[in-house]
């Protein structure tokens, strides 16, 4: 549950502090990102370049950076996470938190985070038991803070109670924990299709299409940051694998077919490739010469062209492999919407994402997508978004299908 998911991690100024390098590896070592922020007490206690080593990114302590405000900014560095996990909490940072205060970079950052925050309490057992720092706990409790122990144990001043901040490998479980429990896709399997597919003319030429993959690849992360298991059967692209997604590459719609079956049974298919609908009959394992210069047998003055097979009709067809929840994609340059309402009806999917794929749109290669969502019920317009948030609203969407069809063995009413 912790591949490729980003932690920010908040260290502040506790002897407990000494734990988090181990913190850090062990949290790499499953498969996470991790971003450091620490207080300056934090520092007295184990430093930035133990930290920035282990995580493989830069840690950051000042607010008042211009450099740091300039490439990042304390807003976006508390929001480009999954989760905001702060270990060691002691008694002094958890008195800020619970009264708003933002005297450092680390106490900005959670009061500017729209993410979950966790906390690993660590502080002398006096101190934990205090009534002034149990209000202070249900306080961020009541907010929807998370707490991460404390245990019980041996203090580092020679007291012994509850108070010592949990041991890595349990703060790691309980992460684990968190994202299982906010992981509403986490029990079902889920294929994605992205990018376009090549046809080959000869061993040198071929036909294809713009598309980019972006809106594909970034389905398939969303998909993940919910909790499916995906899988993402890609054409080629200059993009990278999704960090936590099984990446099949292929090159042909045949390729792709047979990948996409070799998948099945899933629980939901996204068809978000743009699939050639015609290849070359008679493509040349020869370099076709032009008729007029050719001394080679492998000459052509036209090209044959057969259909390719339908993935999407494929999926949504009737039977014991169907998945559960089968959408496809609508890439068009003129009548959107009625050619999407068309396209659904003829496939057999449950749903279809429309959208404009004129040169003027930008769609093809860009960043932003303008999708409006098509199912039997009715249309959802959704306005001009990235592809990763339109991902992000697609996926939302899906979750919300699976949990109102969570005990239909067959596809449901998909509206």
């Amino acid at each position: 549950m912790l591949n490729g998911k980003r932690i920010l991690l908040i260290v502040t100024g506790g002897i407990a502090a000494y734990k988090t390098p181990e913190l850090v590896r062990q949290l790499i070592k499953s498969g996470a990102s991790v971003r450091c922020v620490m207080t300056p007490g934090a520092e007295q206690f184990v430093t930035p370049l133990t930290l920035a080593s282990l995580s493989g990114d830069k840690v950051y302590s000042d607010l008042f950076s211009l450099t740091d405000e300039h490439e990042m900014g304390h807003i976006n560095l508390s929001r480009q996470a999954d989760v905001v996990l702060v270990a060691p909490a002691t008694a002094n940072t958890l008195a800020k938190m619970a009264h708003g205060l933002a005297d450092n970079l680390a106490l900005t950052l959670l009061l500017a985070t729209d993410k979950s925050v966790l906390i690993a309490p660590a502080m002398n057992v006096r101190m934990w038991e205090h009534a002034a720092t149990r209000a202070n706990v249900a306080l961020l409790k009541a907010r929807g803070v998370r707490v991460i122990g404390p245990d019980e144990g041996e203090m580092a001043c020679g007291e012994f109670g509850e108070g010592r901040m949990s041991e890595p490998e349990d703060i790691v479980m309980a992460l684990r924990a968190f994202f299982v429990a906010s992981a509403p896709l986490s029990e079902y399997s889920a294929i994605v299709t992205s990018g376009p597919t090549v046809e080959a003319i000869d061993p040198v030429r071929y036909i294809a299409n713009r598309s980019s993959g972006k809106q594909g690849h970034a389905i398939a992360l969303a998909l993940r940051d919910l909790g499916a298991h995906v899988t993402l059967v890609s054409g080629p692209v200059e993009l990278p694998d999704p960090a936590g997604v099984k990446t099949i590459h292929v090159e042909s719609a045949r390729d792709m077919k047979l990948a996409v079956e070799d998948l099945l049974p899933a629980d939901i298919a996204v068809c978000a490739a743009a699939v050639a609908d015609w290849r070359v009959a008679n493509a040349s394992d020869q370099k076709l010469k032009k008729s007029a210069d050719a001394t080679s047998e492998a000459r052509a003055t036209s090209l044959d062209m057969v259909e390719n097979p339908d993935i999407l009709a494929a999926l949504s067809k009737p039977g014991a492999n169907r998945p559960r929840l089968v959408i496809g994609f609508a890439a068009e340059t003129e009548n959107v919407i009625e050619y999407a309402r068309a396209k659904l009806a003829k496939k057999g999917c449950d749903w279809i994402c429309a959208n404009d794929v004129s040169p003027a749109s930008g769609t093809f290669g860009g960043d932003a997508n303008t999708v409006h969502l098509v199912t039997r019920t009715g249309i959802e317009d959704w306005p001009t978004q990235s592809k990763h948030a339109v991902a992000k609203q697609l996926a939302i969407r899906i979750a919300g299908y699976m949990a109102a069809h969570s005990d239909a063995q067959t596809p449901g009413e998909t509206g």
